[in-house]
């Protein structure tokens, strides 16, 4: 199936309003998102990125963020070692350390490069622990959560062609049988 611009918008609005939901994501928190505009477009990871696809799909994700007051964090390909690119209020606010790279759509992805447009003081930084994350197309955004990732189902698994798999954290259990939680920490 050929999918519109605008449909990949909404679908990508779409998916970051439900994890944000789903996730009770708190401002000042971070959401990552891995972008593979190759696989949204129905290629194969790496080999067909398309500038326009994650442009729209930066359209549908940058307002929800901005909403909630999450800091969004681009992931960039495996070109970058999968740096990210963040808002340096992020970078500030978590004490990660900027390094000197800017993404390119063949070096970085088309995702990242966009969030480098798009952003008012961007940032590269090498690793972070998101609170969340969006996985468009297989990109592995694992490294970047915190510990424990709880995988969120959403109602649709796909942005294009791209597999979509979304995950949240929580803090970690710890005690043993006797120990007593309060509720389910996010």
């Amino acid at each position: 199936m050929t999918w519109t611009l605008e449909q990949i918008e909404e679908q990508s609005r779409q998916a970051a309003t439900q994890l944000l939901d789903v996730a009770g994501m708190e401002p000042g928190q971070i959401l990552v998102v891995g972008c593979s505009s190759s696989e949204v477009v129905g290629g194969h990871i790496g080999k067909a990125s398309s500038l326009e696809t994650a442009q729209a799909i930066f359209r549908g994700i940058w307002p929800v963020a901005q909403q909630h007051g999450v800091f969004l964090a681009a992931q960039c390909c495996e070109h970058l070692n999968r740096a990210l690119i963040v808002e340096r209020a992020c970078a500030e606010k978590y004490g990660y350390e900027p390094v000197c790279v800017v993404p390119q759509p063949k070096a970085g992805g088309s995702f990242a490069t966009t969030a480098w447009v798009q952003f008012d003081h961007p940032v590269a930084v090498e690793h972070i622990r998101a609170h969340a994350g969006l996985d468009i197309g297989g990109t592995l955004i694992g490294m970047h959560l915190k510990d424990v990732a709880v995988p969120v189902r959403l109602s649709l698994n796909h942005i294009g062609e791209g597999l979509l798999l979304c995950a949240r954290t929580r803090p970690k259990f710890i005690g043993g049988s006797r120990a007593v939680y309060d509720g389910e920490p996010r």
